[in-house]
């Protein structure tokens, strides 16, 4: 319980300093994409160090084009945006959710409902602007996140706009390690699991890591083709690093 009111109380400062932050950067002038990619970032890391979670990453980060990964849980857009500056392609619930909608819409996230081809056009247009930015679009194409069994088939239908665009197509695989050998599904939120009582779980979980590995950018002719290759990437980067293989341990970045 103690481990959890520390953490709670030092994530709410946390958010607290990044909306300050954000305040400060909307005076300073016009909010970009890159600008607001810039600001999650930041704000990714200190959110972070303040729970004492630690990351690492292996391969390049790309600057610009498109990156799918896996999907385990909401503390992936930590990771990632820790790790670069980039866009989100999200849900539209989370644009909802208390502080953490303001939070996306502040980072430049691109909402999506699934179940609406109009959403699915609306984005895809909204995605092919944004690949011409200095900055990548992180896509999760499972569409949902999952226990880290499997990695689930990918949607091939927001490749379209890398694939139209010509844009670089980037596999990452993201994966948590956590102290005492507890089981990496403890850490993800999938199913029914609702975001309030799941992440007071997780602010009680001992002591973790995330591994973010980063494969080779690619450009595609294709998107069906897009969507089995990186899946592939992502299954096979998933399998060796879960190996623990001495050749994939990533080195910590700050």
């Amino acid at each position: 319980m103690q481990r959890r009111c520390r953490r709670a109380a030092a994530l709410a400062w946390a958010l607290t300093v990044c909306m300050i932050r954000l305040a400060a950067a909307r005076v300073s002038g016009p909010l970009t994409p890159v600008r607001r990619a810039l600001w999650l970032q930041s704000a990714g890391r200190g959110v972070l160090a303040s729970l004492g979670i630690k990351w690492s990453a292996q391969g390049t980060a790309p600057s610009h084009g498109l990156v799918v990964s896996n999907h385990l849980s909401y503390l992936d857009i930590l990771i990632y945006s820790a790790a670069m500056p980039c866009a989100f392609v999200s849900k539209v619930e989370v644009n909802k959710w208390p502080y953490f909608g303001v939070a996306a819409r502040a980072g430049g996230t691109i909402f999506i409902d699934r179940s609406s081809r109009a959403s699915v056009a609306a984005v895809a247009a909204e995605m092919q602007e944004r690949l011409r930015a200095p900055a990548p679009v992180l896509l999760f194409p499972e569409g949902t996140s999952t226990n880290g069994e499997h990695v689930l088939a990918f949607h091939p239908s927001l490749f379209e706009p890398a694939v139209r665009a010509g844009a670089p197509v980037t596999a990452a695989a993201v994966r948590y390690v956590i102290e005492g050998g507890v089981p990496e599904r403890e850490l993800c939120w999938f199913g029914e699991a609702p975001f309030l009582p799941h992440l007071w779980k997780a602010l009680g979980t001992p002591g973790f890591t995330a591994q973010v590995v980063f494969g080779q950018p690619a450009t595609y002719a294709d998107r069906r083709e897009a969507a089995r290759a990186t899946h592939a990437q992502v299954s096979e980067m998933r399998i060796i690093v879960l190996s623990g293989a001495d050749a994939m341990q990533p080195q910590l970045l700050p």
